[in-house]
């Protein structure tokens, strides 16, 4: 009975760790699904698997889904591992793109009890927050030099920000991916957020898909400071 369990702990393991969801609705993970809530020693061994991986599980809408948890070299992302995905070179760059994903975050949820109300938010809706938000950073900014800001500071993606027009006339159409304007920008984040199942793009609308909202309606609470924080905000806000 032991070796079963830990058996079916390894498959609800290798399933969600190839990015798939085990779900009651999912003909293919709906066994695996039942055996994690019925079995009580599957639930506890796929547990404490996932804690020693350090890896978080978490639960939305009978699915299961999982990722790396703080400071997770192995299953996670590092700063450098960004770069190369979103193709940029530098660090502002990727703080630039970090504040959009939290952008695209605060679009559905201010905080841990203000569940997601829209069904999806279009490119324009990100460019107009995004520029508002950081607005009032760069009409105090000019008392600052370009060798005294920090690469993660909020200061230095707004200065980012200012520069960059709204398009070129490379990405008028919305559907160039670049480091050149605002537009490109927003879209070159949300093609990697489409590719890590976070969104769906349909004619140049975002949708949320149930994976974004396991991770933010159990994530949000306990970390939805820290990008604030890294990017140089009050450690109260």
């Amino acid at each position: 009975m032991e070796e079963r369990s830990l058996d079916k702990a390894l498959d609800i393991y290798s399933t969600l760790i190839t990015g798939q969801e085990v779900s009651r609705s999912n003909p293919d993970t709906r066994e695996l699904y039942e055996e994690y809530y019925s079995n009580q020693a599957v639930f506890d061994i796929t547990n404490r698997l996932m804690k020693k991986l350090n890896l978080n599980v978490y639960e939305y809408e009978d699915s299961i889904y999982i990722t790396a948890g703080d400071g997770n070299r192995i299953f996670g992302y590092t700063n450098d591992d960004m770069k190369k995905m979103l193709g940029l070179r530098l660090n502002k760059e990727l703080y630039m793109a970090y504040f959009i994903i939290y952008n695209a975050l605060l679009a559905f949820y201010q905080d841990s009890s203000s569940y997601q109300v829209k069904e999806y938010v279009k490119q324009e809706d990100l460019l107009e927050q995004v520029t508002s938000y950081l607005a009032t950073i760069t009409a105090d900014i000019s008392v600052y030099s370009m060798d005294e800001l920090a690469e993660d500071s909020f200061k230095t993606i707004a200065l980012l920000w200012d520069e960059l027009p709204v398009v070129t006339s490379d990405d008028k159409d919305k559907n160039r991916a670049s480091r050149a304007s605002r537009v490109g920008f927003i879209k070159l984040t949300f093609n990697f957020l489409v590719a890590q199942k976070l969104f769906v793009e349909v004619e140049e609308r975002y949708y949320p898909t149930k994976r974004f909202k396991a991770i933010a309606e159990n994530y949000f609470e306990e970390y939805k400071g820290r990008i604030y924080k890294v990017l140089g905000g009050e450690t109260d806000a």
